[in-house]
């Protein structure tokens, strides 16, 4: 069949139609594993609501695990058509329920935040994850690091005292071999406490590696892990 060079432009504009969203979905260096401690976060927001399950563990739970670029920069909401489906990661929902929960108001069954984390980030790992393998990659990562028991075996303990940041940076390189990104936030007393910790891994969403770029760190040089 011979192709008239109006065939040949429109198949070209169909072609650059869909380039933008194959490329954001498929250009990402590494993903930033990012594992929240429940305490801190309630009180950075002075109000936290338990998920209708109940109060979470005394342990880091996962905030989400984000695409990103060697320069700092990050692709987001790379697939406008996807859509989260719950029934993709219905055998996975008892597991996030524990270690993917949501504390945000009004208390809820944590659907929304996962759903957001997919839309969001999630989307811009689909040439390399599903969106099963990307919150089973999660949950996974997050047995791999097992921060509290890294923290806690080295007398780094959430009994609301404080510690210095390089003991807690140190803790953690010994557990994953990497060094970690550590975001603070300030209480109502202006207690610099630990949040966020930040793990960096590869496209695959399976091995740690060393960070391209770590977040700036808002800390002080001794921070406060408080009890939960």
């Amino acid at each position: 069949m011979k192709l008239t060079s109006g065939s040949i432009v429109i198949i070209n504009l169909l072609a650059l139609q869909y380039l933008p969203v194959l490329c954001l979905s498929q250009d990402f260096d590494f993903f930033y594993f990012v594992l929240q401690w429940p305490g801190s976060y309630c009180d950075t927001k002075q109000r936290c609501c338990y998920p209708k399950t109940g109060k979470p563990s005394a342990d880091f739970g996962i905030h989400g695990l984000w695409p990103n670029y060697n320069d700092g920069g990050y692709p987001s909401n790379c697939d406008p058509d996807s859509r989260f489906d719950k029934s993709e990661i219905s055998s996975l929902i008892g597991s996030l329920e524990k270690e993917w929960p949501t504390l945000s108001c009004p208390s809820n069954d944590g659907v929304k935040f996962w759903t957001h984390e997919w839309l969001k980030h999630g989307t811009c790992s689909e040439s390399e994850l599903d969106q099963r393998e990307y919150f089973e990659a999660a949950l996974q990562l997050k047995q791999k690091a097992n921060l509290l028991q890294a923290l806690t075996s080295a007398g780094i303990k959430p009994n609301d005292e404080f510690y210095e940041l390089e003991e807690i940076e140190d803790a953690i390189r010994q557990a994953v071999g990497f060094t970690p990104g550590i975001e603070c936030n300030v209480d109502s007393s202006r207690n610099s406490q630990l949040y966020q910790v930040y793990l960096c891994v590869d496209t695959s969403g399976s091995d740690f590696i060393k960070c391209p770029l770590l977040p700036r760190a808002k800390c002080g040089s001794r921070i406060q892990f408080p009890k939960f």
